[in-house]
């Protein structure tokens, strides 16, 4: 894929999302399948290193009710300050995966996250777009 498919204006940061989702496939053709969360998660970083791209990993973010912190969200990834990426080991996408990065998108005024799941077989990933933002 060549950078001109990715400048279209209708997707939300293709040329990063194409870099981090590439991440990942490098993080899983390295380890391969049926490893924990967390050792995706450190290889994760490690490759978002690599590709010289600034990022935090498990941020806390404050959750507000009327101004008063009422808890905290840990993000495993904010890429850029722009997108955020959630890492799952699972074969599916499930409803409570895809709200949970909703509420991580409103809490933090951001428009896209990806989530990814490292499978049995392969990696896949998923966009996620807060459309109130």
């Amino acid at each position: 894929m060549t950078s001109e498919n990715l400048n279209r204006r209708d997707i939300l940061y293709p040329e990063l999302s194409y870099e981090i989702v590439g991440c990942a496939f490098d993080v899983f053709n390295e380890l391969g399948p049926g490893f924990h969360e967390k050792y995706y998660q450190r290889a994760l970083a490690e490759a978002l290193k690599n590709k010289k791209l600034r990022f935090s990993e498990q941020t806390g973010q404050p959750l507000k009710y009327k101004g008063a912190v009422i808890g905290r969200q840990y993000l495993d990834f904010l890429v850029e300050d722009k997108i955020i990426v959630e890492i799952k080991k699972s074969n599916n996408f499930s409803r409570r995966n895809i709200e949970q990065v909703l509420g991580y998108l409103k809490t933090n005024n951001l428009r896209l996250a990806i989530l990814i799941n490292f499978t049995n077989t392969n990696v896949v990933s998923k966009r996620i777009i807060n459309i109130n933002s």
